[in-house]
């Protein structure tokens, strides 16, 4: 897979647009994503991805303290949009290039009728249909800081007790997808480091 590097602070803020859903979740149009998210947020397409390692280290990521909703939240590797006539799959390629500086492989749906509905402090709602992935990185990471303050590779167990005894401290789309990966998406593996210290190597 070609990369397109990462991408630069211009690039990012380029005018997104996202899809817009009825309550069967059905396509009914497109808006410019910064005009969406308000306080009375419209239902939208949106995923989850989860990027695992080849020890089966999961990559978590704490949000920029600039983003406009849950700054300075840990959650999943990443999320996104995709835009309007742009599958999901496409969407998660371009935004973990965008996003983290990385190419994927192996792409996988977890979970594909996850739909939560999050207010955050500020007032701003999160309403999404937003289906779950995992992939495995191909490649080096090198996340861009607009989007990411900091990042860990930890255990899946690990990850999932953190969540349980500090849900304030996580997104709360992580905590609610996290059960997702107990049939076996997210083995444990007892020699990776826990939440919050530094991965090997």
């Amino acid at each position: 897979m070609s990369g397109i590097g990462t991408e630069s602070a211009q690039t990012l803020r380029t005018e997104e647009h996202v899809v817009l859903l009825d309550d069967e979740a059905n396509p009914i149009g497109s808006a410019e994503k910064r005009r969406v998210h308000t306080d009375a947020t419209p239902l939208h397409l949106a995923f989850s991805c989860y990027l695992f390692d080849q020890d089966g280290a999961v990559l978590v990521t704490r949000r920029a303290l600039s983003k406009s909703t849950w700054p300075g939240v840990w959650t999943n590797s990443f999320c996104g949009h995709p835009g309007p006539g742009e599958s999901i799959e496409t969407a998660i390629m371009r935004r973990a290039r965008q996003e983290l500086g990385a190419d994927i492989r192996d792409l996988r749906l977890v979970n594909g009728d996850f739909r939560y509905l999050a207010t955050d402090a500020n007032g701003i709602v999160e309403n999404e249909v937003c289906p779950v992935y995992r992939a495995t990185i191909a490649g080096g990471l090198s996340p861009h800081p607009d989007e990411v303050a900091e990042w860990a590779w930890v255990s899946p167990a690990s990850l999932t007790t953190a969540t349980a005894l500090t849900p304030f401290a996580f997104s709360p789309w992580l905590v609610l997808q996290l059960p997702f990966f107990e049939d076996g998406a997210g083995t444990s593996v007892t020699s990776l480091p826990a939440f919050g210290q530094e991965h090997p190597g």
